[in-house]
């Protein structure tokens, strides 16, 4: 979340005239995340938060807009949208499509304890069971191919060791990912600036803007990789097995899973390496926009390649770490 289109509080104090949530009181930029303009809004009837959509299409929206309201429904704790006084979700304001959710309690944990990863574990299969009945599906919009795209036009501002890394493993991905796993919308962002505690209590998932139909592995690796990962870029072990063992006891990980754990870890690792490569060498303009540091995924990815290539001689055996 993050502020790329400036909205004075004389802009939001007239666009909130569309919604029956009371006078306006103020607005402030939130300044996390990559993709869309983000707001505080605080009004006579309690607090809110104002999302600007930036880059998604339309149906991206719809579909964004509609699963929120349905996980919501579904006593998932998201951001559900708010209609306004013409009974829609979407308006627009600065002549870009917006939309007000409720802003969720609870704070992010940047250094999470062990029921907070389990809490999360049993949170996104909470999560991957109730989004298999949303309404329309959508493809994941960050998935290997686009990666490829990617990485072919940030490579050229890389040094040759890291532009070396970056094709291998994208042509890793492209040839080699298992295909027939286990498939519905996934969150695709589920990192710990993303999660609300109340004490080791979720109270709110946010930023679904990357979701769509994917791998759902895909997404507890993802979700490994930040909760979990060392700063050498490694897994704790004690952490990824508490948050996968919450996972697998509300939905049960199939054996194809288990075996294609090792390069879903990657598949993911790559995925944000990239898109943070990406900020960094082709940003877009905008008013307080976080940009993340992409050598903490070059660490992950070479660790995750790193410890792949230990059990490459014996394909019997598949490591265990989070998985036994």
């Amino acid at each position: 979340m993050s502020v790329f289109t400036p909205l004075s509080a004389g802009q939001a104090a007239a666009w909130l005239e569309n919604y029956a949530l009371g006078t306006f009181e103020s607005i402030e930029g939130i300044a996390e995340g990559v993709q869309n303009s983000n707001f505080f809004l605080e009004t006579s009837c309690g607090h809110y938060v104002l999302t600007i959509f930036e880059q998604p299409s339309g149906e991206q929206i719809d579909f964004h807009m509609r699963l929120l309201s349905h996980l919501a429904a579904r006593g998932i704790p998201c951001p559900a949208p708010i209609a306004n006084r013409h009974n829609q979700f979407l308006g627009r304001v600065a002549g870009k499509p917006a939309a007000i959710v409720r802003r969720l309690p609870g704070r992010s944990e940047r250094s999470p304890n062990l029921a907070q990863c389990a809490a999360v574990g049993a949170m996104l299969a909470e999560l991957h069971l109730a989004a298999r009945s949303s309404p329309g599906q959508m493809p994941h919009q960050r998935d290997a191919a686009w990666c490829a795209q990617v990485a072919a036009r940030v490579a050229p501002c890389l040094a040759d060791e890291d532009a070396g890394l970056l094709h291998d493993e994208v042509q890793h991905q492209l040839h080699h990912r298992p295909s027939g796993l286990p498939r519905g919308v996934i969150h695709a962002d589920l990192f710990r600036d993303n999660v609300l505690f109340e004490v080791d209590r979720v109270s709110g998932l946010l930023d679904f803007y990357f979701a769509g139909v994917d791998d759902l592995l895909f997404d507890l690796a993802v979700t490994v990789n930040d909760w979990c990962s060392l700063g050498s870029g490694e897994l704790d072990g004690e952490r990824t097995d508490t948050l996968l063992a919450a996972y697998d006891r509300g939905r049960p990980l199939q054996p194809g899973e288990r075996a294609a754990w090792p390069t879903l870890l990657r598949a993911a690792a790559l995925r944000f390496w990239v898109s943070r490569l990406h900020d960094r060498h082709l940003p877009r303009p905008g008013d307080l926009v976080l940009q993340r540091d992409p050598d903490v995924y070059r660490s992950i990815l070479q660790a995750h390649r790193s410890s792949d290539t230990r059990y490459a001689s014996d394909v019997a055996v598949v490591p265990q770490v989070g998985l036994s």
